[in-house]
């Protein structure tokens, strides 16, 4: 794999000859919408194929992978194109393997809404260990409130992707109640009868495992917080059921803050089976313009959690989007847009504004002006900087990675993943 950044004058067919690559497969690669336009300093990830087959009358994704000691999941790994397995196209060349040797497994966890498209969620599945849903609210009498997840958790067994159950303090209004979790955490009947329910929906929707992102918790109610996971874990866990819980980033044991004092890293990563750090959201919708995850922000997290809990059981988080910041910021006024990280790329070659690419934070920028002469600075995620994050999950030693979220498909992620390490399931 090499991650071209493009040049002025640059052509896919320019950029083909250089690495002696083929030119429609990486438009192919990449999903380019518009192969002819690219924009100066935009990522364009350049394969290597060592085998291919060519589909002939009859052929079937299942008859090629059986032909070559293969699995469906991992041509559709390396062919990112393909999303109806049962429909190919004569004449269509399938990437079996490719020259690279990988570093080694990875899980990988992605979060999604139940209104995901399904097209992006057929397209995405290939890649991941788990899927978790987002998310089962509760109530103070510990009762769930239900989702609809059954559509998707068949559709993620059927990629061979362990479904995640989540249960969190998000209320309607989209914040989270540390009042509610006060009830749950210190009413002994409440919380009982909430693992009960978590168990029933676990059996009854055939889930793999639980989730758990309470936020915001108040500082008094860190250790009853600690209880709560290890009762639900030892609970889940007798039945067969995995469990994670969800870590503000912190980067010191008494780090001040309401969002990070009652996560006690050391006594939440013993009583939990894996933990997600939510290393992102450093630039963030009412915050100042800067990177979503920093690398040089998210190691100081890193550095600190590997030192209170087993970094086998730590994921990593990962963002999939960016945000386009006005400027100048201005504090509880100033609102940055999400954007996807090809969309982030479509609006720089629309504003004609080259992309520049932060060594420190190791992520991507450009700064443009509106049609009201208003400044904007957007950050997002390419190639180069999936990789700096994916190279420090190999650096750490940890069992996977968490993308925060999927609902929007981001090609060159998936190529970088899948060209770098071989993606664990665990189903």
């Amino acid at each position: 794999m090499i991650i071209h950044v493009v040049q002025p004058g640059d052509s896919i067919y320019s950029i083909a000859a250089t690495y002696n690559a083929l030119p429609r497969q990486i438009i192919r690669d990449n999903q380019l919408a518009n192969p002819n336009y690219l924009v100066p300093g935009q990522t364009i990830v350049v394969l290597f194929p060592s085998q291919y087959h060519t589909v002939r009358p009859g052929d079937t994704l299942s008859s090629i992978a059986e032909m070559y000691d293969t699995s469906v999941v991992k041509l559709m790994q390396n062919n990112l194109h393909i999303t109806d397995p049962t429909n190919l196209a004569l004449g269509e060349e399938i990437v079996i393997s490719y020259e690279e040797p990988k570093i080694g497994p990875i899980h990988v966890n992605g979060y999604a809404y139940p209104i995901i498209d399904r097209n992006v969620l057929r397209k995405t599945l290939p890649y991941l260990t788990y899927l978790t849903l987002f998310t089962y609210g509760i109530t103070p009498e510990g009762n769930l409130i239900d989702i609809e997840d059954e559509e998707l958790i068949q559709m993620a067994r059927e990629y061979g992707v362990a479904p995640l159950m989540l249960i969190s303090t998000l209320t309607e209004e989209g914040t989270f109640s540390n009042e509610l979790a006060s009830v749950i955490l210190n009413n002994q009947e409440a919380q009982n009868n909430l693992i009960e329910n978590v168990l029933n929906t676990l059996k009854t929707k055939n889930y793999y495992g639980l989730d758990v992102d309470f936020e915001f918790i108040l500082p008094e109610d860190r250790d009853a917080y600690t209880q709560f996971i290890r009762n639900l874990t030892n609970r889940l866990n007798e039945e067969g059921f995995i469990v994670f819980t969800a870590l503000a980033p912190k980067v010191s044991a008494d780090q001040p803050g309401l969002l990070y004092e009652a996560h006690d890293y050391p006594a939440l990563g013993d009583v939990s089976n894996r933990v997600l750090l939510m290393t992102y959201e450093w630039g963030y919708t009412y915050g100042p313009a800067m990177a979503v995850a920093p690398v040089d922000k998210v190691r100081e997290v890193l550095d600190y959690a590997i030192t209170e809990i087993d970094p086998n059981k730590i994921y990593m988080g990962i963002p999939n989007y960016g945000y386009d910041f006005i400027l100048p910021f201005v504090e509880g006024v100033s609102r940055a847009e999400s954007l996807s990280n090809v969309e982030a790329v479509e609006l720089a070659g629309e504003v004609g504004e080259y992309i520049l690419y932060d060594e420190t934070a190791q992520s991507p920028y450009y700064v443009y002006y509106d049609a009201q002469g208003r400044q904007h600075q957007v950050w997002f995620e390419d190639a180069r900087s999936i990789q700096a994050k994916l190279d420090l999950f190999n650096e750490y030693g940890f069992e996977g990675v968490s993308y925060w979220n999927i609902m929007r498909f981001f090609p060159q992620n998936w190529l970088v993943v899948n060209s770098l390490y071989d993606i664990a399931k665990v189903l």
